[in-house]
């Protein structure tokens, strides 16, 4: 019972800290040391520096500068034409002729110098340090207070326009130290902490005879997996304290109990498909076969390494994206994994805990269907939750028994709110036979091609793909193997 307390403890303290580091934490010899591999929020990745780039949250900023430039000169233009004075009398008055009691063209001048230094520090220099618009805005402030008082404002009946030009260069001022000092610098330096952590994390050679990930061994258990059709997220490692199966087993009790799932979405049976939906639905079905092996025997496979458990993980760029796979010997014959993961889709939240909802919604033959699929949000909400429409068709090809699927519209199935709708692309689990002796087995592949959809560093997506096949592969080996005794 202390025992049980003390693990629970443990777990309450994790999913209370919000901490991805602390989900992410190092395990013992026997744990494979993973990167944070987790999807990041708009607020995170505004903030990376993609290629050497300026981050996005920098250059709004640089362009909120330029406003505040664009909007000083247009208001005093404004100014200007409503004192009746043309522009070239009004240059030769206000320019030519300055003085501090009777030109606003000194308050376009201090937008001018604003917008020269900032840019030139935050843009060229890209400096990270909030001094200079701290320095900025108190320089014109001070001006701006001076030029209040020293104003000759008898000359004008209704100066609106001109206190309305005196108070916008000051908000738009204070508006750029607020920015800079409150998001841009918060944003990148966070981006910068998460990236720092992936580099240093991933341990990855480039010499494709070394495990791509290091010390993941057969026995080891996973608390959380992968779904073809899921998002991606890195498992809760066990307590480094954790000795025995049993512990483990309680940990995921624990974990159950205190992990609030997503509210079920899709409630009751839906309407019948029509007639012409089902036939544009099985028309669409009928070349996935032929389309998944196509792609498995592609040549343009590339071997991106290799797990301790001696599977394959290899990439293929397509336009604008970049699928993987996955191989590697599973002790079950073809025809009964594909026929387990097909038709127990339904239960796959029980062995993979990253599904909060995995939902057959249409039948249309028996080796056609619709399902949908749903993830929660992970991390302390920086993890957001993904669901998934996914049109399947189950078959052989060849030598291959394929369950493939491609993502879909339905419209009995609209976009839930905080969830994002991803898109898978032609994908598929296809296994071939294998003999071992008086042993049949299979050579399990799983091709995985699927957008994510939302602001998403490709190199981290590139990175959680990798381990996530792994771990999904590793994850369904002990399921099968559970079942079988």
């Amino acid at each position: 019972m202390a025992e049980d307390e003390r693990q629970i403890r443990e777990i309450a303290e994790v999913l209370i800290s919000g901490s991805i580091n602390s989900q992410r934490s190092s395990c013992t010899h026997q744990s494979v040391a993973r990167t944070p591999d987790v999807i990041l929020s708009e607020a995170v990745t505004s903030g990376e520096r993609r290629n050497g780039r300026m981050s996005d949250v920098r250059r709004f900023f640089c362009l909120f500068v330029t406003f505040d430039l664009v909007f000083t000169c247009l208001l005093w233009l404004i100014c200007t034409m409503i004192d009746g004075e043309s522009l070239p009398a009004a240059f030769v008055n206000q320019v030519v002729h300055y003085h501090v009691k009777t030109s606003f063209f000194d308050i376009v001048m201090a937008a001018i110098c604003r917008f020269t230094v900032l840019l030139l520090f935050y843009a060229l220099v890209y400096m990270n340090h909030w001094i200079i618009v701290a320095t900025s805005t108190t320089l014109t402030s001070a001006f701006l207070i001076a030029k209040v008082s020293l104003f000759n404002w008898s000359a004008f009946s209704q100066p609106v326009f001109q206190v309305l030009l005196i108070i916008s260069s000051f908000i738009l001022a204070w508006s750029e130290v607020w920015f800079f000092d409150f998001r841009v610098i918060p944003q990148e330096n966070q981006a910068r902490n998460w990236m720092q952590k992936i580099n240093k994390n991933v341990g990855r050679n480039n010499d494709e005879t070394e495990p791509l990930l290091q010390n993941v061994t057969a026995d080891r258990r996973y608390n959380r997996t992968f779904d073809p059709v899921s998002r991606f997220f890195t498992p809760v490692d066990s307590p480094n304290r954790s000795e025995t199966e049993d512990d483990n087993e309680s940990v995921e009790d624990a974990l159950k109990k205190l992990t609030k799932p997503i509210e079920p979405f899709i409630k009751g049976p839906l309407p019948p498909l029509s007639q012409e939906k089902i036939e544009e639905h099985t028309k669409k079905a009928s070349t996935l076969l032929r389309t998944c092996y196509e792609l498995l025997i592609s040549k343009d496979w590339q071997v991106e390494g290799r797990t301790a458990e001696g599977d394959t993980i290899s990439y293929m760029h397509l336009p604008k994206q970049k699928i993987m796979k996955i191989s590697g010997v599973i002790d079950a014959p073809a025809a009964t994994v594909i026929d387990f993961l097909f038709e127990n889709i339904e239960d796959s939240g029980s062995w993979n805990k990253t599904v909060t909802e995995s939902i057959r919604l249409q039948k249309i033959d028996e080796n056609t269907d619709i399902i949908y699929q749903a993830t929660g949000a992970f991390g302390g909400g920086i993890v957001g939750a993904r669901d998934f429409v996914i049109l399947r068709r189950r078959g052989k090809y060849e030598n291959y028994y394929m369950s493939s699927g491609v993502s879909v519209n339905l419209a009995s199935v609209p976009s839930r709110k905080h969830v994002v709708r991803g898109e898978n692309g032609v994908g598929c689990w296809a296994a071939e036979d294998v003999m071992d002796g008086d042993n049949r087995k299979c050579v399990f592949t799983w091709v995985l091609n699927t957008n994510l959809k939302g602001w998403i560093p490709q190199r981290m997506v590139d990175m959680t793909m990798a381990t996530g096949l792994a771990e999904y592969l590793a994850c369904l080996r002990k399921h099968l193997r559970e079942i079988k005794h």
